[in-house]
């Protein structure tokens, strides 16, 4: 195999013709697979489907002297609260466990800063005349939409080998219609990047001109690794407080991969003035969560040293379909010189980087063969990267010959798509 960028016209012809004949083989197939988003496999999902059954008598749904299910206890189940808040390394009191999608609880607080104000907020959000909010990317879809949805003006910040670049961040916090940024700090999607303790501290060191800035802090991947032991984390919480800025953040987890996506907790931890406040805001909206649902998965967890544990049990099925996408990406595309990819070590996916001006065409190829994939320009603001360069590969939905088969059809369509912006077809 040789660099396209090396062979000459009739070279590049001569390719094109084998990887279309490929192409043709590969649509005959009529294949049907889906890698368009980081959904568990069915394998995990078996894994844990003995939580259902945790809870089976009426003595069982009675913790801490409250009968889970019945009314009350807005902030959660003091038992969930005090095992979120030992995985993530703050304090139960800056713990509140919500529903089952810590997406859900974005929104709110979004939600909340528009139609209430923040605890520091001079006025509701949607009084402001422009609202903007930093977006590191390649980053994840459904933070910016969330952003788009309120008309808040999305502003890219690149990613750096360790999170976002943080020059760009401190000039953006000067203006006071800056109101806060997303981050995925450990495993980001999609790239895989655990931001450096430099990052961090320059974050929570930040002074924006805005009063209410927030970092929207989803640590969605805390205990994701899929090779090699847990990475211990610092508490958001913890350093931003020692940086004086202790109400400056909201972080977010969930157990949607760590036990069933569908029927998992999520949580937000925050500081404890900030919790006071939003608690007033969110009584209005809700007289409590589902109680039986904590206290199942407090039961079924136990503690942060039990679900580290499950957390192995999942990387021995992660790890192989991760391997298998890194392993055809290095055999097929690497000494073609016609992309560049991450090797994450956590998380849910793999960040492709395609010869500039191919993403959309290789992604309509791959659909047209069968395999569906996340959409080109996803991963930034507004769904337009600016270079129709980054893909993310989901790899953990499909059996690994499932997988494997995708990767093949994948391969093929970034060859075809780059040889045709090669020859300007």
């Amino acid at each position: 195999m040789t660099a396209y960028a090396t062979l000459t016209a009739a070279q590049l012809q001569q390719e094109y013709d084998v990887v279309t004949a490929a192409f043709q083989a590969a649509k005959a197939k009529n294949l049907k697979l889906d890698m368009s988003r980081g959904k568990p496999g069915k394998a995990q999902l078996d894994l844990v489907s003995d939580i259902l059954t945790v809870l089976s008598t009426p003595d069982d749904c009675v913790a801490d002297g409250m009968d889970v299910r019945n009314y009350g206890e807005l902030a959660g189940v003091p038992a969930c609260r005090a095992l979120f808040a030992e995985i993530l390394g703050c304090k139960p009191s800056e713990v509140f466990a919500g529903g089952n999608a810590s997406l859900n609880l974005m929104y709110d607080v979004i939600s909340k800063a528009f139609t209430h104000g923040l605890l520091h907020s001079q006025r509701p959000w949607c009084k402001e005349d422009v609202v903007k909010f930093l977006c590191p990317s390649p980053g994840y879809d459904r933070h910016f939409k969330v952003a788009e949805s309120f008309g808040m003006e999305l502003i890219t910040i690149p990613m750096t080998e360790e999170g976002p670049d943080m020059d760009a961040v401190e000039e953006a916090v000067k203006d006071p219609a800056v109101k806060g940024i997303w981050c995925v700090p450990k495993y980001s999607n999609p790239q895989g990047i655990t931001y450096s303790d430099a990052v961090i501290d320059r974050l929570a060191a930040l002074k924006p001109a805005a009063p209410d800035f927030t970092i929207m802090w989803d640590n969605a991947y805390c205990i994701h690794e899929f090779d090699g032991d847990f990475v211990p984390f610092r508490d958001i919480l913890t350093v931003c407080r020692e940086a004086g800025n202790p109400d400056m953040v909201y972080e977010f987890a969930s157990t949607s991969k760590v036990t069933l996506p569908g029927a998992g907790v999520a949580v937000f931890a925050t500081s404890e003035a900030n919790m006071a406040y939003m608690q007033k805001l969110l009584t209005v909206q809700v007289i409590s969560y589902d109680k039986v649902n904590q206290l199942r998965h407090v039961r079924y967890l136990k503690d942060k040293a039990h679900t580290l544990e499950l957390m192995k049990k999942h990387a021995a099925i992660m790890k192989p379909k991760f391997d298998a996408v890194v392993d055809m990406l290095d055999r097929e595309i690497a000494p073609l010189g016609i992309g560049s990819w991450c090797r994450p070590k956590g998380g849910y996916f793999v960040s492709y980087d395609a010869m500039p001006g191919t993403a959309k065409r290789a992604l309509a190829l791959c659909k047209e063969a069968g395999v569906v994939m996340t959409g080109a320009g996803a991963t930034y603001p507004y769904g337009k990267d600016p270079q129709d360069s980054n893909i993310r590969i989901a790899p953990s939905l499909p059996p690994v010959a499932e997988l494997e088969a995708a990767m093949e059809v994948f391969c093929i369509c970034v060859r075809m798509a780059a040889l045709e912006k090669l020859m300007g077809k």
